[in-house]
């Protein structure tokens, strides 16, 4: 018979983390609630069991690919346009001490990630319904994380707008991507300049059962975001920034 969250076990040794029973435990609430919660409402395509595990809760933690695993714990972390809680939750199960800060538009995500963050028991979470562009200017969150998620959110010219005004200078975003984006990183160049960003490195994934040709996409912030942006909503997607502002 196979065990709970076998392949996520399984997974979670070529990424270099250790997860407890109590940890594996809470990987097998959050599908069992995933799974229900996806009868009522779009939150996943992808419902097994199997795929669950590896193509969302392991495809989040391969940030350890990324970003060192002995410099996550601690870390403020903001996963914009989380959705059903990914890539945030599945990395505050395995970091407990990170404080996580979930944004999304959609009101009926954001009631389900408060459902999920109270039965498994988080601490430190906050979740706002609402647009990356307006809670960006928010004081207490601009410029306040060491780490701004995106998975699946927008191609790199409009997610950089969304994301790193939200990173503290030193911080870093986290996009993941697949392979094939060179035009994408291209498009992007003048979006990052403007926006206080500058490439880090493009990580590839190469983790047993993740063959979707994936890759993480790393920037680093170097200085402060000028105050017009983000632009107001629906902009950044709209009319991506195009120039390098001087």
């Amino acid at each position: 018979m196979t065990k709970p969250m076998e392949l996520l076990a399984q997974g979670i040794i070529e990424l270099g983390v250790d997860l407890s029973q109590r940890q594996l435990d809470q990987f097998e609430t959050y599908y069992r609630e995933l799974v229900d919660w996806n009868q009522r409402m779009n939150l996943t395509s992808i419902t097994q069991y199997e795929e669950v595990q590896v193509k969302h809760f392991l495809d989040s933690l391969t940030l350890c690919l990324a970003v060192e695993a002995a410099r996550i714990p601690g870390s403020t972390v903001v996963d914009v346009g989380a959705g059903a809680g990914l890539p945030g939750v599945p990395l505050k199960i395995a970091f407990p001490d990170i404080r996580l800060t979930l944004v999304d538009s959609v009101g009926k995500k954001t009631r389900f990630l408060r459902h999920l963050v109270e039965t498994l028991e988080l601490t430190d979470v906050e979740i706002h319904t609402g647009r990356a562009e307006e809670f960006a200017r928010r004081p207490e969150l601009r410029e306040g994380f060491d780490l701004a998620l995106a998975r699946g959110v927008a191609r790199l010219p409009a997610l950089l707008e969304y994301t790193l005004p939200f990173c503290k200078i030193g911080g870093k975003v986290a996009a993941w991507k697949h392979g094939g984006i060179e035009q994408e990183l291209a498009d992007a160049e003048a979006a990052m300049a403007a926006l206080g960003g500058r490439p880090d490195a493009v990580y590839p994934v190469s983790i047993t059962g993740l063959t979707d040709d994936r890759v993480l996409v790393l920037v680093n912030k170097v200085r402060p975001t000028p105050e017009q942006y983000p632009r107001r909503v629906g902009l950044p997607a709209k009319q991506p920034i195009r120039t390098i502002s001087g």
